[in-house]
C-alpha cells in the first residue's frame, strides 16, 4: 500500500535553511542596491517621456515577475500591460506601438522568446528596456537601457531555481515604479482613484458629504425651542442629538442622549426649560469637503460618537454619527 504520509524533516535544519534563504536574498538586493546607477535614471527618462503605454514582458518566472511590475506601475500612475512573449509572436506584439516603452525581463538575457521578437518591436519604433541578470546578454545589448539584476547566486540549494533572481527583478520593478510615483507627484488620492475598490479607496474617496445626513434627515432646533421640542426632534432623526442653531441658521450648540441623560438627574421642569440652558455650546464640526476619516479622527479624539457639518459661515448643513462610518467602510 502506499504511503501517503507526510514526509519526515528535520525541523532545526529547515529553520536553517529558510534563514539561508531570506539572508541570500536578501543580499542579493543589497548588493543591487550599491551598484544602482545612471541607467536607472536612463530608463525612468524614457518612461516619462512614453507618450503610450509601458509594455512589459518576460517568460515563465521572469513573466510572473514582470505581470506584477506592470500591475504596480499601472496603480501607481504609470500606465502599462503585461504581454506574454510567446503570445506576441502570434498576433499580441499588435499591441505594441512606436509610443510605447518595452521592459523585457530575463535573467539569462537570453530567452529566445523575447530576443526572437526584440527586432520587432524596435522595427516598431518602441523604445526598449532589459533588466537581466547577464550584462553582456542579446537583449541587454539590444536595449536601450540595461538595468542590472544581476545575483550572486540562486537561494536554492541546487542554484537552479529562479529564487534571488525573481526578487531581485521585483525589487528593482517596486524601485523603478515607486521613483517614477515620486517624479509624477503621485498622490495618495491618485492611488486611491486606482483602488476605488479597497478599504484605502473608500477611505481616500468617501467624503463627510457622500455619509452625513442632510435635508429632512437633518436634526435641528432653535435656540428658543422647549427640550420637548428638542426631544421629539431626536426622536424623529434617530441620529442620537439635535443641532441648536441661531435664527440665522448657524450652529451654536448640540443636545445629545449624553445631554439628555445628565438633564433628568437635575431637579428641572422639562415642559418649560428651553434647549439653549440644557446644550452643550460650541460643539465640535466639520466641513462636509472633509474627508470621512478625517471625521473619524476627530470623532475619536474627542471621544464623541456624532458631529455636526457646517458651511465656511458655519450655517447648519448635515450631520453624521459613527455608525454612518462604519456602513461607509472608512472605519
Amino acid at each position: 500500500m502506499h504511503d501517503t504520509s507526510p514526509p519526515k524533516f528535520d525541523h532545526a535544519a529547515a529553520l536553517t535553511l529558510a534563514r539561508r534563504v531570506l539572508s541570500i536574498e536578501a543580499d542579493a538586493v543589497q548588493a543591487m542596491r550599491d551598484r544602482l546607477d545612471s541607467s536607472f535614471t536612463a530608463a525612468m527618462t524614457l518612461i516619462l517621456a512614453c507618450r503610450g503605454r509601458v509594455v512589459v514582458s518576460g517568460m515563465g518566472k521572469s513573466g510572473h515577475v514582470g505581470n506584477k511590475i506592470a500591475a504596480t506601475l499601472a496603480s501607481t500612475g504609470t500606465p502599462a500591460f503585461f504581454v506574454h512573449p510567446g503570445e506576441a509572436s502570434h498576433g499580441d506584439l499588435g499591441m505594441i506601438t512606436a509610443e510605447d516603452v518595452c521592459i523585457a525581463l530575463s535573467n539569462s538575457g537570453e530567452s529566445a522568446e523575447l530576443t526572437s521578437i526584440v527586432p520587432l518591436i524596435k522595427r516598431r519604433g518602441a523604445r526598449l528596456i532589459s533588466m537581466t541578470g547577464n550584462p553582456n546578454s542579446t537583449l541587454a545589448r539590444e536595449a536601450d537601457v540595461h538595468l542590472d539584476a544581476s545575483v550572486a547566486q540562486e537561494a536554492c540549494p541546487l542554484n537552479l531555481a529562479p529564487t534571488a533572481s525573481t526578487t531581485a527583478a521585483l525589487a528593482l520593478g517596486d524601485a523603478l515604479a515607486v521613483a517614477l510615483l515620486e517624479a509624477r507627484g503621485f498622490s495618495a488620492d491618485d492611488f486611491a482613484r486606482t483602488h476605488p475598490g479597497g478599504s484605502l479607496g473608500r477611505k481616500l474617496l468617501v467624503h463627510v458629504r457622500d455619509v452625513m445626513h442632510a435635508g429632512d434627515a437633518l436634526p435641528h432646533v432653535t435656540a428658543n425651542a422647549l427640550l420637548p421640542e428638542a426631544l421629539l426632534e431626536m426622536t424623529r432623526k434617530g441620529l442620537g442629538m439635535t443641532a441648536v442653531e441661531d435664527d440665522n441658521g448657524r450652529l451654536i450648540g448640540i443636545l445629545t442622549d449624553g445631554d439628555l441623560r445628565r438633564v433628568l438627574e437635575k431637579a428641572i421642569d422639562i415642559r418649560i426649560t428651553p434647549i439653549h440652558q440644557v446644550m452643550s455650546a460650541n460643539p465640535r464640526s466639520i466641513g462636509a469637503d472633509a474627508l470621512a476619516v478625517a471625521a473619524v479622527e476627530k470623532m475619536q479624539s474627542h471621544n464623541i460618537n456624532g458631529m455636526l457639518v457646517v458651511d465656511e459661515d458655519n450655517r447648519l448643513i448635515g450631520a453624521l454619527n459613527m455608525l454612518d462610518l462604519l456602513r461607509a467602510g472608512v472605519v
